[in-house]
């Protein structure tokens, strides 16, 4: 099995690390450490042996950061993890401020102690976050100090082993197009833009671009390294030596200089007087500084591999239809298992997390899961971004909600699928707000659009009918997905915060609106659905693009209020569960196949 539910970080490992930390400070001669959570590569999810915040503070979650001091600490969290924040760090030591509303930058500039020496690594921490910092700092009389160590690194004896899986080919039959075609291509863009070298720091950007695969990064099928790549499509990846293999150098060729992960900061220096593009959002200030140094002339912009990386070709497409139509039959016998088991009373998240991922198991396909699978019980559901651990678990109480939230990593694509159900007889509140949410998904499956919208254009239709009632949720409406990468990927995504990246053909992107009621219950409906142009509209006059569906599986019939439902809705949802049973049935037998019927029946 590939999820665990330990329990991670709290309070008492802050307790523990702080005086660490803070002997180490005395060393250096500092007042202070911001302590963020990205680690050297910008990742979302990190390896154990980067997770400085949750050493540092008890803290797990996905977004944050901290500010130690000699006799304080600050700890900054968005509002997904407020609550978790608050239990896992210990009052008496860390004050929690919001890190949207009351940053790092915002405490520096009205908080900080005049004439106080705060350290930080260079190496976490992108030039444009640091730039805002030293703002702050400079207005409150704070000295920010560049670190060539970290402090905290220093003070933890016991940090887990750097990984050091094998990197491994990803073949053209997944990825649709090779290595060296794809670097042609962007080092074509490079010349016609006057540059000479991109600098990558992304590993989800070296996956892409070299079509290789690794496991250095818990879900997400990742190589740490970095690279260069110049105009003429030759390039230098810098991994560690142990990570490679002679298969994977036949397979990369003579156009591709492997070397050691310890030699790019070398190789910037390298770079005199050339014009080479840097990506500010995720390469460190360390690189920058570096590059200045060395004299070369240093461009900004985004990572040349991200637009095309989000634009799947056929290959991909085919790849992410097959991935989701074996996922279809996981759910599926999940589906009705649970439909089995969940009337007995006596099953629990972790039963539930344990069965989906048996269910993939069982499809002979998966390689990970795509992410820990959000599991939440009744008023555990509320939380979008919830943990099942073994302190948590919450057993499955009748006339409730269950949200399970899941995906897998597959060789030829990635899912994420949410689906809520029925424990027993839900109340006309539940209905209300399940068929709403419904609706928000719907319309934003139905959408044509024309060239050149947005992913925050479109937001609006995904939460109209929950606004209708007085109601809204407070999480992005779609995200962009990898294939056999990250699930969170961009540069797309539907969200109420502007986004100038318009929809393009072959997006894989996210549809989840959801419903939160806190010590209640929680609802959220998602599917996956790819970017392709759409039927001409008759009497139209300019081109649309539209949405294909990829997930497969029943959205529960009990929940829905049909009245709610337009005829045009009803509709879509019966066409989608037909087509749900015309690919998923015939995979399906016996008691499986003949809940399914039902599970699909026209409402």
């Amino acid at each position: 099995m590939f999820q665990t539910y330990d329990v991670r970080g709290g309070a008492d490992q802050g307790r523990k690390a702080l005086p660490l930390i803070r002997a180490q400070l005395a060393q250096l001669g500092l007042d202070g450490l911001f302590v963020p959570h990205e680690d050297e590569w910008q990742n979302e999810y990190l390896p154990d042996c980067t997770e400085r915040l949750a050493w540092a503070t008890g803290f797990t979650g996905s977004a944050g950061a901290a500010i130690i001091l000699k006799d304080k600490a600050y700890l900054f969290s968005d509002g997904r993890y407020t609550q978790q924040a608050l239990s896992q760090t210990a009052p008496e030591l860390f004050e929690q401020r919001d890190l949207v509303d009351q940053g790092p930058a915002v405490w520096l500039k009205a908080e900080a102690p005049a004439g106080a020496k705060i350290g930080y690594d260079p190496r976490l921490v992108p030039p444009d976050v640091l730039a805002r910092l030293k703002e702050s700092a400079t207005q409150a009389g704070v000295e920010l100090v560049a670190l060539d160590a970290n402090p905290i690194d220093q003070a933890w004896t016991d940090r887990p082993a750097e990984p050091t899986a094998e990197i491994v080919p990803h073949p053209e039959t997944f990825s649709g197009e090779s290595s060296a075609s794809k670097r042609s291509r962007i080092g074509e863009k490079l010349a016609r833009d006057g540059l000479d070298i991109s600098v990558l720091t992304a590993p989800a950007a070296l996956a892409w671009l070299f079509n290789i695969r690794g496991k250095d990064v818990t879900r997400t099928p990742l190589a740490l390294g970095s690279a260069l790549l110049s105009q003429d499509g030759t390039a230098q990846l810098f991994v560690k030596p142990e990570k490679v293999t002679p298969d994977l150098r036949g397979f990369l060729g003579n156009e591709v200089s492997i070397r050691a992960e310890s030699e790019f900061v070398d190789a910037l220096r390298e770079t005199s007087g050339k014009r080479v593009l840097v990506d500010p959002s995720l390469s460190s200030a360390h690189v920058f500084d570096v590059l200045h140094g060395a004299g070369a002339q240093v461009v900004r912009g985004q990572d040349p591999t991200i637009v095309p990386r989000a634009l799947k070709n056929p290959v991909e497409i085919a790849g992410a239809k097959r991935a989701h139509a074996r996922d279809g039959v996981a759910l599926a016998n999940f589906l009705c298992w649970f439909d089995r088991e969940a009337p007995k009373g006596k099953l629990t998240e972790i039963d539930i997390c344990k069965a989906i991922e048996g269910f993939r198991i069982a499809t002979g396909a998966l390689q990970d899961l795509s992410f820990d699978s959000i599991s939440g019980a009744g008023p555990n559901g509320a939380f979008p971004h919830y943990r099942v651990t073994v302190e948590s678990n919450r057993p499955v109480d009748q006339d409730s909600l269950f949200l399970l939230d899941s995906g897998g990593q597959y060789l030829d694509g990635t899912t994420d699928v949410t689906r809520t159900i029925a424990v027993g007889n839900p109340s006309p509140e539940m209905k209300d707000r399940f068929t709403r949410v419904l609706k928000g998904h719907i319309a934003l499956s139905r959408v044509r659009f024309p060239k050149g919208t947005t992913g925050s254009a479109l937001d609006i239709l995904a939460r109209l009918s929950l606004w209708e009632a007085g109601f809204d949720y407070d999480h992005g409406t779609g995200h962009g997905v990898g294939s056999y990468l990250g699930v969170h990927e961009g540069p797309h995504r539907i969200a109420k915060v502007p986004n100038q990246v318009a929809m393009e053909p072959g997006m894989i992107v996210s549809n989840e609106p959801g419903y939160y009621k806190i010590d209640g219950y929680g609802i959220r409906t998602e599917n996956l659905q790819f970017v392709t142009p759409a039927s001409p509209i008759p009497g139209g006059e300019r081109p649309m693009l539209g949405f294909e569906t990829l997930t497969l599986a029943p959205i529960d019939r009990r929940l829905i209020l049909p009245d709610l439902l337009s005829p045009a809705e009803r509709d879509w949802l019966n066409a989608y569960h037909a087509r749900v049973l015309a690919e998923i049935g015939p995979r399906v037998e016996g008691d499986v196949r003949i809940w399914l019927e039902a599970a699909t029946a026209p409402i």
